[in-house]
């Protein structure tokens, strides 16, 4: 085979697979971050929540402005953690723990 065309395909296959593994590095290390502020707010939680009226749930403002994340980002963060559930009272945007055995899904 032309050596050429041998640089070409070996060229070619070298740049896919180190794209393909800084692709994977880079879904590894955001799937960590996730874990790491999903546990930050859910230990907050746990903190700054108690099992009583007017104490159960905390606002995704108050969530995000101790954890050091944007809004945005604290609301991504409860709507997919498991052990965390969205209010479902009058006031908006509230979160709280799911006690027991309670899931997103039971609520």
């Amino acid at each position: 085979m032309n050596p050429i065309i041998e640089g070409i395909i070996v060229g070619g296959a070298g740049g896919a697979s180190a794209g393909i593994i800084i692709y994977l590095m880079k879904l590894g290390f955001d799937k960590i971050i996730e874990i790491k502020h999903k546990n930050r707010i859910y230990n907050w939680l746990r903190k700054n929540t108690k099992d009583e009226d007017g104490h159960r749930f905390r606002s995704t403002r108050a969530i995000s402005s101790w954890n050091n994340l944007p809004e945005d980002r604290a609301r991504f963060l409860c709507s997919i953690d498991k052990r965390i559930h969205l209010s479902t009272g009058t006031k908006e945007d509230m979160w709280g723990i799911s006690k027991g055995t309670t899931t997103r899904q039971n609520c």
